[in-house]
């Protein structure tokens, strides 16, 4: 199984509206220098894994979370961004990427301003718990 940053990754490219391309607007684990416009999801704890009643004690659901940081010149244009990956991801259940299920990939909180980069870039955050198997 993927991290569920490299599928989220797979599941923001393949939606041609937001216009996100991996490793050119669209990253994984490390937000890079440049460009200055870009999106960077981050696997981040989430709550423990369901385990399986039948006595063998495997893994019957992952629970994982991952955050999404939009980073942007614009204030207004970073809030977009975020705003539109929110309301693309929220929601999404029953879909399996890169031979994991999804059964529910869910918005935890609001897009809100996380700081001003070094560039004076706003950066925005969302989190999102994943529920896979």
């Amino acid at each position: 199984m993927n991290a569920s940053s490299m599928d989220i990754k797979d599941i923001l490219e393949a939606e041609s509206s937001l216009g996100l391309v991996y490793a050119t607007n669209l990253f994984v684990g490390k937000e890079p220098a440049s460009p200055s416009g870009c999106v960077t999801i981050f696997d981040i704890p989430g709550r423990s894994p369901l385990l399986t009643l039948d006595g063998k004690g495997g893994i019957a659901y992952d629970f994982s979370s991952i955050q999404i940081r939009v980073r942007n010149r614009s204030y207004n244009t970073a809030w977009d961004t975020i705003s539109s990956i929110k309301e693309y991801l929220h929601g999404i259940k029953g879909e399996t990427w890169n031979t994991t299920v999804y059964d529910l990939i869910k918005g935890v909180d609001d897009p809100f301003l996380l700081d001003w980069d070094e560039n004076d870039n706003a950066r925005f955050v969302t989190t999102f718990t994943v529920q896979r198997k």
